[in-house]
Order: C-alpha cells, then structure tokens, then sequence
C-alpha cells in the first residue's frame, strides 16, 4: 500500500488550500481514508476522515471551514480547507486504515506542509 500526498504549501490567513491523497496497491479492506496533522511541538491530531460509505468525522477545530472528499473509482481523498488560519499550520499526513477489521495495520502518507501565515 502507498499514499501519494500533494497540495501543502504557504497560504495566508484566511485562504485556501486543497490536499490530495492517492492510495495505491492492496486497499481492498482499507475502507477509511483521512487527514492528521502535527504542528512544532505538538502531537498528531485528527483533522478529518471519510469512509467509503461517504461517512466523515472531523476535528471540531476544523468543522464547518474543511470539507473531506473521496473518489472511490480512483481511491482519492482530497481536503479543501478554507478559511485557513495560524493554527492550522502544520504537517498534514494522509491516513488509510480498516474500521472493519481492527488487525490490519495502519498507513500513512509522507505528509505535506501547510503554513498559514498571519
């Protein structure tokens, strides 16, 4: 399985920015797909996840500024933030688990840079 992660970059306060994250190879169980993110100092948190019965989950920070997509047919997910602001910067790692079959590891992207300027 890898996780191809695209789409981090310099914004500022108040802008947008769209992350994609293209999963590859033997994902037949993983049926979660989703973005953390690590700021300087901090642990890795929960931004958002999908299922792929078009379930999500976001991180109350985020809600109602993120929006979590996924194209099945091509095992994408995309994240468009908007509204961004100082605190959402941070390294942004994709996520594929199962939440069906708890044994399974697992998999994380390379993470893609976020910086949202003030």
């Amino acid at each position: 399985v890898q996780l191809q992660a695209s789409g981090g970059g310099l914004v500022q306060a108040g802008g947008s920015l769209r992350l994609t994250c293209a999963a590859s190879g033997n994902i037949f169980s993983l049926n979660a797909m989703g973005w953390y993110r690590q700021a300087p100092g901090k642990q890795r948190e929960l931004v958002a996840t999908i299922r792929n019965d078009g379930s999500t989950n976001y991180a109350d920070a985020v809600k109602g500024r993120f929006t979590i997509l996924r194209d099945n047919a091509k095992n994408t997910v995309h994240l468009q933030m908007n509204v961004l602001k100082p605190e959402d910067t941070g390294v942004y790692y994709c996520n594929l688990r199962s939440t069906l079959i708890p044994t399974l590891p697992d998999y994380w992207g390379q993470g893609t840079q976020v910086t949202v300027s003030s």
